[in-house]
C-alpha cells in the first residue's frame, strides 16, 4: 500500500474550493497516527469492543430530514422509530435535530434542545447508547448532562466551546470531514488529493482533542461521504477507506440513502436506496469501517451476520 500524502496546511471550514498553496509530506500510515489501530471505542459508560462491526442507527427528529422527509419528528413518532431500531439490532442510536442535508437552514439553539432532548433522556433511561448529531456546544452539554453517551459533529468539534465540552465529559466523538458548510458544501467541491485531505484534517482535529485531554479511545472518525464532495470523491474515499481506516481510529461510515448509491448510479429514488446502501455498507466493511450510520438496520444487521461468517470460516474457525 502506498503511504498517504498528507497536506499540512488545509482549509479547515472554507468554502467549496480547497486553497492551493500547501505543503506536503509523505507519511506512512503508522506515522500519521503514531498508535496502533484502536480496539476499542470508549463511549461514556460504554465500552464498545470492536471485533465486530457496530450498527448506528439513524433517528431524524427534523420536518425536513433527506431520507425521510419529517416522519419521525413528533416525539412519539421519533421514541417509537427509535426502539425499533434498537429491537431490529442497533448497538447505538444517533439522534439528529438539525438536518445537515446540503442547503439545509441552520435551527436554533432553543428549537434543537426541544427536539432531542425529551428522546435522548427517554432513551437512555431505557439502557439505550444514544448518540447525539449535533454542532452546537450548548446542546451537546445538555444531550450529555441527560445521558448521552457520543457527540456526533459534521464540524468535527470547530465551534467554540465545542471542545471544552467534550473534554469535561467522558463521551466518545465522531470527528467527521466537511468541505463549507451543509448551506455551500455541493456548490463546486474541489480535492487534489481527496483520500489526503481528508486524512489530513482528521488527523489536525484528533490531535486537537489530543492536546484538550481527550483520550485517543474515545475517538472515531468519518471521512463525510456526500458532506462537500462529488460522487467521484466519495467513490475514491470508498475505495481507499483502508488508508483512513489505518489512521489509528474506529472508522465511522454513513452511506445509507444518499445520493452516492441512488441517482445516477442506480437511479433509484430515496426510499428505493435500502439495497444499494446495505451493498455499499458491507464494502465499507471490506475496507475497514468499524461502525455503519444507517436507516436500514435489520437489512444492515443480517448483511452483517452474513460478512462476519464468512470472515469466521475463512479464518478457520
Amino acid at each position: 500500500m502506498q503511504p498517504i500524502t498528507i497536506a499540512t496546511s488545509f482549509p479547515i471550514m472554507s468554502g467549496a474550493k480547497a486553497t492551493d498553496t500547501r505543503v506536503e509530506n509523505s507519511l506512512s500510515p503508522t506515522a500519521i497516527s503514531g498508535q496502533a489501530a484502536a480496539r476499542v471505542w470508549r463511549c461514556g459508560r460504554r465500552v464498545f469492543a470492536l471485533e465486530r462491526p457496530l450498527i448506528m442507527g439513524i433517528v431524524n427528529v427534523t420536518p425536513d430530514s433527506f431520507s425521510d422527509g419529517g416522519r419521525f419528528f413528533a416525539h412519539d413518532a421519533a421514541l417509537a422509530h427509535a426502539l425499533a431500531l434498537l429491537e431490529a439490532g442497533a448497538d447505538l442510536l444517533d439522534i439528529g435535530g438539525e438536518s445537515t442535508r446540503p442547503g439545509a437552514a441552520e435551527v436554533p439553539v432553543d428549537e434543537e434542545l426541544r427536539r432531542v432532548l425529551p428522546l435522548v433522556e427517554q432513551l437512555a433511561q431505557r439502557g439505550a447508547t444514544v448518540s447525539v448529531d449535533t454542532s452546537k456546544p450548548d446542546v451537546m452539554a445538555a444531550a450529555l448532562a441527560c445521558g448521552g453517551c457520543v457527540i456526533n459533529d459534521v464540524r468535527a468539534l470547530q465551534m467554540p466551546g465545542a471542545i471544552e465540552v467534550v473534554a469535561a465529559s467522558d463521551c466518545g466523538v465522531v470527528l467527521m470531514h466537511m468541505q463549507g458548510t451543509p448551506q455551500t458544501m455541493q456548490l463546486a467541491p474541489q480535492y487534489q488529493n481527496v483520500v489526503a485531505e481528508v486524512a489530513s484534517f482528521l488527523v489536525r482535529r484528533r490531535t486537537a482533542l489530543l492536546n484538550a485531554g481527550v483520550s485517543g479511545e474515545r475517538i472515531a472518525f468519518d471521512p463525510g461521504l456526500g458532506f462537500g464532495k462529488t460522487l467521484a470523491h466519495n467513490y475514491t474515499l470508498l475505495a481507499r477507506l483502508r488508508e483512513l481506516s489505518e489512521l489509528g481510529q474506529p472508522l465511522v461510515v454513513g452511506i445509507s440513502r444518499k445520493s452516492m448509491v441512488g441517482g445516477a448510479v442506480t437511479g433509484r429514488a430515496i426510499n428505493e436506496r435500502a439495497t444499494a446502501s446495505v451493498a455499499a455498507a458491507v464494502l465499507a466493511l471490506e475496507r475497514g469501517a468499524s461502525v455503519l450510520r444507517v436507516h436500514d438496520v435489520a437489512a444492515t444487521r443480517d448483511a452483517v451476520a452474513v460478512w462476519a461468517a464468512l470472515h469466521k470460516h475463512a479464518a478457520g474457525q
